[in-house]
C-alpha cells in the first residue's frame, strides 16, 4: 500500500455550468432570431419605408393648345337638321311597306299604305253618284227647254185668239218649275262631286308618302300592324311607319360650358373629329349658338355644320369639335394653352391638384384649373405641357410616393 493518499479536493461537480443540450438549444435560438432580423431588414429595403408603399396609377399627356389656333373643346353626336318621324293621317292596318333601312326616298314618294279597299269603294261609289246627278240634270234642263219652246209657240197662238190666256199661264208655270228642278239638280251634281273629293282624300290619305328627299334610318311598323296619327298613337297602335332624315343637312350638337360660350359665335370654322375615325378631321362652322342655356348642367348647345360630305358619316355618332379661333391669322400669335383630362384634376381642401409623374415617383402640384369642356380642362397656371398626370389610382397617393403606371388595356 503506498503512503501517499489520492487528492480528491478537486473531484466535484459543478452544478451552475450548463448542460451541452442547453448549449445548443441556445445556440439554436441566437441563429434563428439572427434570420429573423435579417428578413425583416431585406422586407423593409425591399418594400421601403410605411407610406411609400408602390401605387398602381393610369396616367395621361398633358397636351398643349398649340400656337393659340385652337379654342375650346367640347362632345357632342351628329344629328339630321331635317329629320321626321313618318306617320299616317288616319288610323288603318298597314298593308304595304315599300322601304327599308338605308332606302333612299324622294317627296312625294310613296313608302307605304294603308288597307283601303273600303275607301275605293267609296270613291267608285261617289263618282256613280256623279254621274247619276249629271244625267237627272241634263233630263231636268232637255224638260225646261221642251217647255219653252211649248210656252213660245202658245204665245203666238194666244195672240191670234186662238187658245185662252190661261193655257199660256199653265205653260209659264210649268216653264218656271223646270228652271227650279235644273237648279236642283246642278247642287246635287256639285254635291256629289265635292263627295268624290272627300272620299278621294280620304283614300289619298292610306297612301304613306316621304315629305321630303332623304334616308330611311329606322322601320317602326311592319305589315299587318294597325297603325295611327302620332297624337293618337298609343296601345296596341303604332304612332309612326318609318322614321328619315336628310342626310345632306348633317351637323354636330355640342353642349359648351357656359364659363367659355363667349368664345363661340356663329360662322365660327371648327374642326369636327368623329369617334369611330379618330385619324380623320372635318372642316365645320357654327351655325347656331342656342339662345338659352341649361341651368342644371350650366352648358349652352352650339350646332356646327358639317362641311365636308362623307357618307361613312352617320346619325347619332360622337363627335369632338374643336373650335378655332383667329389667332394664327393675326400678327402676335396666342400663346399655348395647356389641358389635361378632367379626371386628373383633384379638389383637396378647396384647391386644384394633380399628380405628376416623374420616372417612378408621384409629386403633387397645385394648379389653376378652368371649367371642364369636352371632357378636358385648360391648366392657366401650374404645368407647362408634355408632364405625365394621374387620371386614375388616387387613393394612396403621397408626395413622393412610388408609382407603378398602368398599363392601357
Amino acid at each position: 500500500m503506498s503512503d501517499s493518499a489520492p487528492d480528491l479536493s478537486r473531484l466535484r461537480i459543478d452544478r451552475d455550468a450548463p448542460s451541452p443540450q442547453s448549449r445548443r438549444a441556445l445556440t439554436f435560438a441566437l441563429v434563428l432570431a439572427g434570420v429573423a432580423v435579417v428578413v425583416v431588414l431585406g422586407g423593409v429595403l425591399l418594400l421601403g419605408s410605411p407610406g411609400r408603399a408602390e401605387v398602381e396609377v393610369a396616367v395621361a399627356q398633358v397636351t398643349g393648345g398649340g400656337d393659340g389656333s385652337t379654342g375650346i373643346t367640347a362632345n357632342g353626336y351628329v344629328v339630321a337638321r331635317t329629320k321626321a318621324s313618318v306617320s299616317s293621317r288616319i288610323s288603318g292596318r298597314l298593308a304595304y311597306l315599300g322601304v327599308t333601312e338605308g332606302s333612299v326616298v324622294v317627296r312625294g314618294q310613296v313608302i307605304a299604305r294603308l288597307d283601303n279597299a273600303d275607301y275605293a269603294a267609296a270613291v267608285a261609289q261617289a263618282q256613280a253618284n256623279v254621274a247619276s246627278a249629271r244625267a237627272a240634270l241634263l233630263e231636268a234642263q232637255a224638260q225646261r227647254d221642251q217647255l219653252a219652246r211649248d210656252l213660245v209657240r202658245a204665245e203666238d197662238l194666244q195672240e191670234q185668239n186662238l187658245i185662252p190666256a190661261q193655257q199660256v199661264e199653265d205653260l209659264g208655270a210649268r216653264l218656271a218649275a223646270a228652271e227650279a228642278r235644273v237648279g236642283v239638280q246642278e247642287a246635287q251634281g256639285r254635291a256629289a262631286e265635292a263627295g268624290v273629293d272627300v272620299v278621294a282624300a280620304n283614300l289619298e290619305n292610306t297612301y304613306i308618302r316621304a315629305p321630303f328627299d332623304g334616308t330611311v334610318l329606322r322601320k317602326d311598323a311592319e305589315v299587318g300592324e294597325v297603325v295611327a296619327p302620332v297624337a293618337t298613337g298609343g296601345g296596341l297602335t303604332r304612332g309612326a311607319v318609318v322614321t328619315m332624315a336628310d342626310l345632306e343637312t348633317l351637323e354636330v350638337e355640342v353642349d359648351v360650358n357656359e364659363a367659355y360660350i363667349a368664345q363661340v359665335r356663329n360662322g365660327q370654322p371648327a374642326r369636327i373629329t368623329l369617334d369611330a375615325y379618330p385619324d380623320t378631321a372635318y372642316h365645320g362652322a357654327v351655325r347656331q349658338v342656342v339662345p338659352t342655356a341649361d341651368r342644371q348642367r350650366a352648358t349652352v348647345q352650339v350646332k356646327v355644320s358639317i362641311l365636308d360630305r362623307d357618307p361613312r358619316i352617320l346619325p347619332e355618332m360622337a363627335a369632338r369639335v374643336d373650335f378655332l379661333s383667329e389667332a394664327a391669322d393675326s400678327a402676335e400669335a396666342a400663346p399655348a394653352r395647356i389641358f389635361v383630362p378632367a379626371g386628373a384634376v383633384r379638389d383637396e381642401a378647396g384647391e386644384a391638384v394633380v399628380w405628376v409623374v416623374t420616372g417612378d415617383r408621384a409629386a403633387r402640384r397645385a394648379v389653376n384649373a378652368g371649367p371642364v369642356s369636352g371632357g378636358r380642362r385648360e391648366i392657366r397656371s401650374g404645368l407647362s405641357g408634355g408632364e405625365r398626370v394621374v387620371v386614375a389610382g388616387h387613393e394612396g397617393l403621397e408626395d413622393g410616393a412610388t408609382v407603378r403606371v398602368r398599363e392601357p388595356s
